[in-house]
C-alpha cells in the first residue's frame, strides 16, 4: 500500500523506490491502465510485465542513482486529489567502467486517492541544445 503522500513529494518517493532496488513498489505504484513512457526504450509500456521487464533491465545497471532536480518541480491540481507533477530528474549509471548521466525531463498524472496512483509517466532524456 502506498503510504500517505503530498503530491509535490511524490518524484521524491519514486525515486526512493527505484534507488533502493524496490521493484515490487516501484511496479505497484503503476495503476492498471496507467501508460509509461520510458526514458530508455521507444516503446509505450501498458502492462505490469512490460513495466516489470523495463525496470528489472533499468535495476540491472551498475550503480543506477535517480536524482531529481528540486527546483525543477511543478505540480499542478486538476482533480480532488489528482494531479499533474513534472520536473527533471538525472539517471546515473555505469556503462563499461563510466558512471554516466542523463538528464531527463519527466511529468507523473497521479491520483492520490488511488492505491497505484500514477496514472501516466513521461520521461525523456533531455535533448542537446541546437546553440
Amino acid at each position: 500500500m502506498t503510504p500517505v503522500i503530498e503530491a509535490p513529494d511524490f518524484p521524491a518517493f519514486w525515486a526512493n523506490c527505484v534507488n533502493q532496488g524496490r521493484l515490487d513498489d516501484v511496479i505497484t505504484l503503476y495503476h492498471d491502465s496507467a501508460v509509461l513512457m520510458p526514458t530508455f526504450s521507444p516503446h509505450a509500456l501498458k502492462t505490469e510485465e512490460a513495466l516489470r521487464d523495463y525496470f528489472t533491465l533499468l535495476s540491472s545497471r551498475e550503480n543506477l542513482r535517480v536524482t531529481l532536480h528540486e527546483k525543477t518541480l511543478n505540480c499542478l491540481r486538476i482533480g480532488e486529489q489528482t494531479y499533474v507533477v513534472n520536473g527533471v530528474y538525472d539517471f546515473k549509471f555505469s556503462v563499461d567502467d563510466d558512471l554516466l548521466t542523463f538528464p531527463s525531463r519527466f511529468t507523473f498524472v497521479i491520483d492520490l486517492g488511488k492505491e497505484s496512483p500514477i496514472l501516466h509517466h513521461h520521461s525523456s532524456q533531455i535533448p542537446r541544445t541546437l546553440s
